[in-house]
């Protein structure tokens, strides 16, 4: 099913160990982190209440379906620590039983508490699970960078490529727009919008895609200069192919080098910027999950380094798996590098 050359490329791909283990690990990882609700909760994964079986993780129950006065929800924290309840039925607990957005304010002292065997990595500034926050926004800076970056690769393979087919007057006029486009400052447009709209992820992922495609557009620019004079391109114009069926299946297959080598390197570009604009208070609104804002408190809070520390752990294994495999992604299709990677 797939080309001599695609699967050359993948072949030379996995050659780079250090790319291929990364891709293995941040793929997992990412998978893993799509169902982080089943990996750091506070509600049970199944609650066997007189011989009859309750799934909480991912059904709603009031306090009286397990014997309480109200229809309110049920407190599963206060039900594990009644010792009367779990000595006639049964609670299985995610492998860390901590919601991102619950406080332990029943914890002694004051937060942030330190490490413990019940909290890995201690608690922030509102007394909630660092590691239960870290899983949840690694979830949220994976899927925003994932976004932004399929984004800047439709805008970029578009507007480039039609910079590059058409040519003539309309590449002028839409270089020029490109110009006055990327000399606006991007935070006061992130400040204005957020001010008038509010904060959102979807929001910011629109946001930022309007400003990230740029570089890319002109490296499709280039290559759709460069193609729609080979050959086969002008073979196939000479047999009537359309201007549709040329850029959709002549010269975009042979462009898209550009976009999968960048690829990687827009997912490193996406979770650095959402992280930023978390730490300077323009990104996702509170209580989300946020590596950002775990870096803020662990500045606001330097008696409390675990917090700090375990987040820049998270930002730079994340990252430099990110890099790693952007390497052997422009190492395997660069047809130079083989010889390099026997």
């Amino acid at each position: 099913m797939l080309s001599q050359l695609t699967q050359q490329r993948i072949k030379r791909f996995k050659k780079n160990r250090r790319a291929w283990y990364s891709l293995i690990i941040l793929g997992v990882a990412f998978f893993l982190s799509l169902f982080s609700e089943f990996i750091a909760n506070d509600k049970p994964l199944i609650l066997l209440y007189n011989g009859k079986p309750y799934f909480p993780i991912i059904k709603f129950y009031s306090a009286s379906t397990f014997g309480g006065k109200y229809k309110t929800k049920a407190n599963y924290l206060e039900l594990k620590r009644n010792a009367d309840f779990r000595r006639i039925n049964f609670m299985l607990f995610p492998l860390i039983p901590h919601d991102p957005l619950h406080s332990y304010l029943d914890l002694k002292g004051t937060p942030p508490h330190r490490p413990s065997f019940e909290h890995w990595l201690g608690t922030d500034s509102m007394a909630r699970d660092v590691c239960a926050r870290l899983i949840y926004g690694f979830r949220t800076c994976m899927l925003f960078s994932l976004l932004l970056a399929l984004l800047e690769a439709v805008f970029g393979i578009v507007i480039g490529g039609i910079q590059g087919y058409l040519g003539g007057k309309v590449d002028i006029v839409v270089q020029r727009f490109i110009e006055i486009w990327s000399s606006l400052p991007f935070l006061y447009v992130v400040i204005l919008v957020g001010s008038i709209y509010g904060s959102s992820f979807a929001l910011l992922v629109v946001i930022m895609a309007l400003f990230q495609w740029i570089g890319l557009s002109y490296f499709m620019r280039g290559e759709f200069y460069k193609l729609k004079n080979m050959i086969y391109v002008k073979s196939a114009r000479a047999l009537g192919v359309g201007p549709i069926g040329i850029l959709f299946g002549q010269i975009l297959p042979n462009a898209l080098t550009p976009v999968i080598t960048i690829l990687p390197f827009s997912v490193i570009g996406g979770i650095s910027s959402l992280t930023a604009l978390d730490f300077l208070g323009f990104g996702l609104p509170p209580p989300a999950s946020s590596w950002g804002e775990l870096l803020q408190q662990g500045l606001n809070n330097l008696y409390a380094p675990w917090i700090a520390i375990s987040t820049v752990l998270a930002i730079f294994i994340t990252l430099m798996l990110t890099t790693f495999i952007g390497e052997g992604t422009r190492d395997a299709f660069d047809p130079k590098s083989e010889d390099r990677l026997e």
